[in-house]
């Protein structure tokens, strides 16, 4: 199996057109860390299917703004699947406006926390390596901060 050069992602809405997504898929590609390579689906969906995820696989009856589904290695697969980072886009609405900037905006920053998720980073137990991690893709990528930092202001 050839070792992919670079990260493939493709995104999904079927809640509704993709709106404030386009280019969040290339964006990702561009501003993802080097070693994320093979494949990842960002789907953008309503609250209300967010909310069924989120109590389905973490048994918390409340919508969320992402999720991250990991794939299972397929050593037969032409390409590794990383999974799924599905992102709520009424919260990430609501979230945009309460930060101050566009839906796009922060459709990005949940979409690579979303992904640095699917790369193993766990800030639960990491010691601050997924926040570096986020603060310096999400720098490069151009974005005003990162979903740990903004969650750790005051």
């Amino acid at each position: 199996m050839a070792t992919p050069t670079r990260l493939r992602v493709n995104l999904a809405a079927p809640d509704g057109p993709v709106g404030a997504g386009r280019g969040l898929g290339a964006w990702l590609a561009r501003t993802a860390p080097s070693r994320a390579r093979g494949e990842v689906t960002v789907a953008l969906v309503g609250d209300r299917r967010m909310r069924a995820l989120n109590r389905m696989f973490r048994g918390l009856d409340a919508v969320t703004d992402v999720l991250s589904f990991p794939a299972d290695p397929d050593p037969r697969a032409p390409a590794p699947v990383l999974g799924d980072v599905v992102i709520a886009t009424g919260v990430a609405a609501r979230q945009a406006r309460q930060q101050r900037h566009a839906v796009g905006t922060e459709l990005k920053i949940l979409a690579l926390h979303g992904l640095l998720h699917l790369l193993g980073y766990d800030h639960d137990v990491d010691a601050g390596r997924m926040a570096r991690a986020e603060a310096r893709l999400g720098k490069k990528g151009g974005l005003p901060v990162g979903l740990i930092a903004r969650a750790h202001d005051p």
